[in-house]
């Protein structure tokens, strides 16, 4: 078959970054495919210029996600509009489950005979397990993280392909060595990374908190260095709203350094979110850092979230806190640099923190093959009318 058509969307940080990883991945596979998009720097690196700005739909919570509700009506109008021009054969539709559905019901609508795939699905294994009928309603393939996922779907006909978590496919080892030595840090200098956030919600809720945790740091600890590595995305907007970072840190802007910069780290203060695999996969120990609007978080813990922990590591380790978490009313400063001396300072906890972080971490390997690689076949098959074969 020849001239096949295929649409991706991305609408947030780490969805971009995994969507360009599967475009490459399907080039490889086929010469016979035409891209477009809608996404960030990820997919405008492989030629996929997104025809509007996606960084509004880097929102968090149940109230921020009410004040944008029109923003994002417009944009999913505008994403169908550009989909049915191009007329694809496929259209996939990363993460960001709320404008992607949106998405995927107005092109069902208008276009039934588009094939709708959805890469990652919602997290019905925590919360709202309701969800899982209204994909398989709307999307005719899932392409999910996790084994425990499919049984949700099962029951109403949607086919899955499990894919595995992407960070832990990318498994490029970084560096430390040779980032300290770029950057003039001694090999007995301790390394503090902070890692604020990929969303805007996220440098204005987590980031702060984080930053003042590391400023303790440093003043209660003699010898540490503060490294500070901003999202691709979020590079720029972290500069703009914290212009007196690089007055006592090591901001890093180049995104070539970011895993040389976790393997050289003794400690990492994160924001929850795909980092965190990443984080592990370096074998940094991590602590982790969260807070959302104040209506989310209860209607999430009276309601909708079924697990106790937030950290996908600890969330596999049968919902124990391998990894520390300091959330809502437990993300002060304070309790965060507490915790990063206690470990600084002791260098036996940090190994032990490395091996629990290792076992959960195996616990969430895949079978073998690339996410990506995985995805791009799924893809390629729904793309063309044929049966998606499981993964040996």
């Amino acid at each position: 078959m020849s001239g096949l058509r295929i649409f991706m969307v991305a609408g947030e940080a780490s969805g971009d970054l995994l969507a360009r990883e599967v475009v490459e991945a399907i080039r490889q596979k086929a010469d016979d495919v035409e891209f477009a998009g809608i996404g960030g720097q990820e997919l405008a690196s492989v030629g996929i210029n997104s025809p509007f700005d996606i960084s509004p739909l880097s929102i968090l919570g149940f109230a921020e996600g009410i004040r944008a509700y029109g923003t994002v009506v417009k944009l999913a109008d505008a994403a169908a509009d550009a989909i049915i021009a191009f007329r694809p054969h496929a259209v996939v539709l990363v993460d960001s489950w709320g404008f992607m559905l949106r998405v995927a019901q107005r092109v069902r609508a208008r276009a039934p005979e588009i094939k709708l795939i959805k890469l990652i699905g919602p997290q019905v294994w925590a919360t709202r397990p309701g969800r899982a009928k209204t994909l398989a309603a709307t999307v005719d393939h899932l392409l999910c993280m996790h084994d425990m996922e499919t049984p949700y779907y099962a029951p109403f006909g949607l086919p899955t392909t499990v894919i595995g978590n992407p960070a832990l496919s990318r498994n490029r080892p970084g560096d430390g060595a040779r980032f300290r030595a770029a950057r003039g840090i001694g090999p007995d200098e301790q390394i503090c990374l902070v890692l604020p956030g990929s969303r805007r919600s996220e440098l204005a809720k987590v980031a702060p908190v984080l930053l003042e945790a590391a400023k303790q740091v440093v003043k209660e600890k003699s010898g540490v260095r503060i490294v500070v590595s901003p999202a691709g995305n979020m590079a720029d907007t972290f500069d703009e709203t914290f212009p007196d970072v690089s007055g006592w840190a090591e901001v890093l802007h180049a995104p070539e350094e970011r895993y040389d910069a976790m393997a050289a780290a003794d400690v990492a203060l994160a924001c929850s979110g795909t980092v965190t695999s990443e984080l592990a996969m370096q074998g940094t120990p991590m602590i982790v850092a969260y807070r959302t609007g104040w209506l989310t978080w209860a209607l999430a813990r009276g309601l909708l979230y079924k697990k106790h922990h937030i950290t996908l590591l600890n969330i596999v380790s049968d919902d124990q806190e391998i990894v520390p978490e300091f959330v809502q009313t437990q993300q002060k400063p304070e309790l965060i640099a507490g915790k990063a001396i206690e470990w600084l300072t002791d260098p036996e906890k940090l190994e032990r923190q490395k091996d629990a972080q290792r076992a959960a971490l195996s616990r969430m390997q895949g079978k073998g093959h690339s996410s990506a690689g995985i995805s791009a076949d799924a893809i390629l098959s729904v793309a063309r009318g044929q049966a998606v074969l499981p993964q040996e």
